[in-house]
């Protein structure tokens, strides 16, 4: 699970940034906390703020760095770029160091892992573990100097392998550090993020070999749309050896690049014959209507047929039913996108209930529902808003926590009315 998330001078944010799953004392919804000893831990945290004003770049942030300590041991050649995006507004942060650090928990060993680094090289990183349950350095870096209290002679063999624009987290796991091997584990198999309903076949595809998923799928869907009542996925996989034997609706393009994809395997195969596997899936909704005499029977639909909400909340369900099964992290921008609110709360309520979430997964979101706020789902200290600075155009992320409230005040229409800020200045003209 994670415990704190840190960004520094990444796009808008030119200031250390802190989003904490810490829970604060409210007695407000105890039963969803989630604990690591004595500390309690939120299962939800929504991101609150005006168009433009930077709670989309929470979400990027924690996407750049998962995806680069992730792939960093394979897309950094000699001569790539880190991929960081300082804060651009002024003339001395473009050139300083962007930097991420994340707080997590797995298999009960608590991790902190950060790092900072310019477009052209890594500046710091380290990683600290607590399998005791004290605090231990399992490696710091500062630029090629590095330091070590365990495996120091294996260790520093991998360091000498480290280019300057890599992460030495990457190498050593490909290396089978095996401290670093655990706690990769937590960015390659914890981490979440929504996707498009663009990408619902692929998916489908995907999870094909899946029954559990693709009930899910089918739950989500029926519960989206009060009309559905059954959906069927049909799957037509077929392997294919040349051109020929490609689908003809295939894009011309397409084809080219799978042939040469062909000829490349059979060059390089020890076999004398490759097949390639190719796939489409047709998913079919049925829905309840009438016959002409009246008689009530169910008639199928396409999915591009089917509205845009029912469709996200289908394209949603495996990255939900993953991170609950797995005691994963889903970051979702814009989580009401194409959603009605009540499906909003669908979702977030089967983070915030034990029932549906046993094994302590959580979701991050930013969104612009205001009826989240009326704490009848969430608790306060589960609510962030991001703002943006007139006077240098710099982003800052904070809790309502750090605001002097009542239990009986009304955090919905104080928001509304300004009093936490990360609103648009805007003058509403009265209609006369």
């Amino acid at each position: 699970m994670l415990i704190e998330f840190k960004l520094g001078n990444y796009r808008s944010f030119r200031d250390e940034a802190v989003l904490s799953m810490e829970a604060t004392g409210l007695g407000a919804f105890k039963d969803c906390l989630q604990k690591y000893g004595n500390t309690r831990i939120l299962p939800s945290i929504a991101i609150y703020g005006k168009n433009g004003g930077g709670k989309s770049n929470v979400i990027r942030a924690f996407w750049l760095a998962a995806q680069f300590i992730r792939n960093a041991q394979r897309t950094q050649h000699e001569n790539a770029e880190v991929p960081v995006s300082p804060f651009m507004l002024n003339d001395y942060s473009r050139n300083a160091p962007t930097s991420f650090e994340f707080t997590y928990v797995l298999n009960d060993v608590k991790y902190i892992y950060g790092f900072s680094g310019t477009k052209r090289k890594i500046m710091t990183e380290y990683l600290y573990h607590t399998p005791k349950g004290q605090k231990a350095i399992v490696f710091e870096r500062e630029g090629q100097t590095f330091k070590f209290t365990e495996q120091k002679t294996k260790r520093k063999l991998i360091s000498e392998t480290v280019a300057e624009n890599q992460l030495f987290f990457a190498v050593a796991c490909t290396m089978n550090d095996t401290d670093c091997i655990s706690a990769m584990q937590w960015f390659r198999e914890n981490i979440l993020f929504s996707r498009d309903y663009s990408d619902i076949p692929q998916q489908l595809i995907e999870y094909s070999n899946d029954p559990n998923m693709l009930k899910a799928i089918k739950t989500y869907a029926k519960d989206a749309d009060f009309g559905i009542e059954n959906v069927q996925f049909d799957f037509d996989s077929k392997e294919v050896s040349d051109l020929s034997e490609l689908p003809d609706d295939l894009p011309t393009g397409v084809k080219a690049a799978l042939n040469s994809f062909i000829q490349i395997l059979a060059q390089t195969s020890n076999n004398s014959e490759v097949q390639l596997k190719t796939g489409k899936v047709t998913a079919t909704s049925f829905h309840v209507g009438k016959t002409s005499a009246g008689k009530a029977e169910q008639f199928p639909l396409e999915l591009s047929d089917e509205s845009d909400g029912t469709r996200k909340l289908m394209a949603l369900a495996p990255a939900i039913e993953s991170a609950l099964r797995n005691g994963g992290l889903l970051l979702v921008d814009e989580i009401e996108r194409e959603l009605h609110p009540m499906l909003v709360e669908y979702v977030i309520a089967k983070f915030q209930s034990k029932t549906s979430n046993p094994n302590n997964a959580q979701i991050i979101f930013t969104t612009h529902n205001t009826e989240l706020m009326n704490e009848t789902l969430i608790r306060k200290d589960q609510i962030y808003f991001v703002d943006k600075k007139q006077s240098d155009g710099s982003s800052e992320l904070y809790t309502i926590s750090e605001f002097a409230t009542k239990t009986t005040d009304n955090i919905r229409k104080g928001y509304l009315l300004g009093k936490y800020g990360a609103i648009p200045n805007i003058e509403i003209q009265e209609v006369e």
